[in-house]
């Protein structure tokens, strides 16, 4: 098992943020607690965030491309009151239904892939956390080490397949970040 990540690959909605379903206004943006406080950790590591998230709701037509961005630039200046920024940020807005099959849509691997290539990273050597089995499940196609945590949107289904898959499991982003950079009160990080 790797022993730190060269960089953390987050799901946003449910992870990071409350997932308020096909969010379309900045206004609706609200940080999970404890998120951003979680997010700086990894920041004060020096490990790159990189956020990969589906957002079928442009394919669906229930926001815009610009929507997306609006939603995008409320998230990060959330996170920026707490000291903590993201590196970048992917974006999926296929939904199979609506513009056919996808290569970039969770569970797909192109956005780490291109998030690997754009940042040089070997993927043995990178995380993924997220709270749905699609946002972990690249770390058994391409490397890695993938953590599930707990929301309200992880279903019996993700579980199982976590499960199978061998992905460990955490309560919450914060207990991902200690799992991953192994931060305990003892060495004063937590």
């Amino acid at each position: 098992m790797m022993q730190r990540p060269e960089a953390v690959f987050l799901d946003r909605d449910g992870t990071v943020m409350e997932d308020a379903h096909y969010i379309k206004s900045p206004d609706q943006v609200q940080l999970i607690p404890g998120a951003a406080e979680a997010v700086k950790r990894i920041n004060n590591e020096r490990v790159p965030v990189i956020v990969i998230t589906n957002q079928s709701g442009i394919g669906r037509g229930l926001f815009t491309v610009k929507d997306y961005e609006a939603v995008k630039n409320r998230f990060e200046s959330l996170l920026a009151q707490h000291g903590a920024h993201i590196d970048a940020s992917y974006y999926c807005p296929d939904h199979p239904r609506k513009t056919g099959p996808s290569t970039c849509r969770k569970p797909a691997t192109k956005m780490f892939e291109d998030a690997l290539r754009d940042f040089n990273l070997e993927p043995a050597d990178v995380a993924y956390v997220g709270d749905r089995w699609r946002d972990v499940a690249a770390s058994r196609k391409l490397g890695g080490r993938g953590i599930m945590i707990s929301s309200p949107m992880t279903t019996d289904e993700d579980r199982r397949k976590a499960q199978e898959d061998g992905i460990e499991m955490a309560t919450s982003l914060p207990v991902a970040v200690d799992m991953l950079f192994g931060l305990t009160e003892k060495d004063g990080s937590a």
